[in-house]
């Protein structure tokens, strides 16, 4: 298995070699580096427009063929600048800073046209937003503030309805606003009110064992269960242990989600891409739903020998 995920992508090979064969540093640092040259990495930089955006839209493509029923398209400049996230694109190469730059200075939300790292108002979409900026090196601080000072619910978690009157949290984007506060705590040292919010958001998952209802035990939806990528918005079970391990948060009611991903495990080693979020994409990374996947075999490995071996 470890084999078969070193013939894929630098974005997924330089990742293997740090998570899974605990490479020298060096060695995982020569192969970071070809994310920016080569492969998936290069195709999706290739794929911008003059002024550095990604379809000239933000959240949305500013041009081409409207989506197909019952899809999004995933070509704009947040869902391109997420994948390069993933790969593990080094922030500190000058491709990566004149990308920031060129975004922060030309990208504008279709929401209300304020600058892409000043943020929207759906904390879904800021989550991701601050993830990028933190990582990337733009100022993100002030939907850091809204996020912990005024969108957070009650019950912990936030929800990108709260605008419409949500009072309820939603898994899609209580893990986005994790992700994004975590690395923003990882780029900036955050604060005590950031640590407090990320904690509560926590508790909402782990109170309902990252799948299940609070009120009843049951699975909220079946979905959550099947392991995509990119995820995009999407929760799922994997993407929420991948962020637990991520953020050292080892915690016993993780365990029944754990053994869903080892149960997942297919004979060869691999597990399968299951939930493909239909839409529009630069290039495809996999080979279809049902056919083993790199991306969802590196995360759930690096997951099971998290949880593992974990003291």
């Amino acid at each position: 298995m470890i084999d078969w995920l070193l013939d894929g992508d630098a974005a997924i090979r330089w990742q293997v070699m740090r998570d899974l064969t605990d490479a020298p540093a060096a060695e995982v640092a020569a192969e970071r580096a070809r994310v920016t040259t080569e492969g998936w990495g290069a195709r999706l930089l290739a794929a911008r427009d003059p002024d550095g955006q990604w379809m000239g839209g933000a959240c949305f493509p500013g041009r081409g063929d409207p989506p197909e029923p019952g899809t999004q398209p995933w070509t704009s400049t947040l869902p391109a600048m997420s994948d390069l996230y993933d790969f593990g694109l080094d922030p500190h190469t000058e491709t990566a800073r004149e990308m920031t730059r060129l975004v922060a200075a030309n990208c504008r939300w279709e929401y209300d046209g304020a600058p892409f790292f000043a943020g929207e108002v759906e904390p879904c979409i800021n989550g991701r937003t601050v993830a990028l900026g933190a990582y990337f090196g733009a100022d993100v601080g002030g939907i850091v503030e809204r996020l912990v000072t005024a969108d957070q619910l009650d019950d912990g978690g936030w929800n990108c309805w709260t605008e419409n009157g949500a009072t309820v949290a939603s898994f899609h984007s209580t893990i986005c606003v994790l992700e994004g506060l975590l690395e923003f705590e990882r780029a900036t040292g955050g604060s005590d009110d950031v640590r407090a919010a990320r904690q509560r958001g926590e508790e909402y998952l782990l109170e309902r064992a990252l799948f299940r209802r609070k009120s009843t035990g049951e699975v909220v939806a079946d979905e959550w269960l099947a392991f995509s990528y990119p995820p995009r918005w999407h929760y799922d079970v994997l993407r929420g242990l991948d962020y637990f391990r991520a953020a050292g948060v080892r915690d016993p009611r993780l365990g029944e989600a754990v053994e869903l991903v080892r149960s997942k495990q297919q004979p060869d080693g691999t597990w399968l891409l299951e939930n493909t979020h239909p839409g529009a994409v630069h290039f495809t990374m996999e080979d279809g739903d049902g056919r083993p996947s790199r991306w969802n075999t590196l995360r759930a490995a690096r997951v099971l020998r998290w949880w593992d071996t974990a003291g």
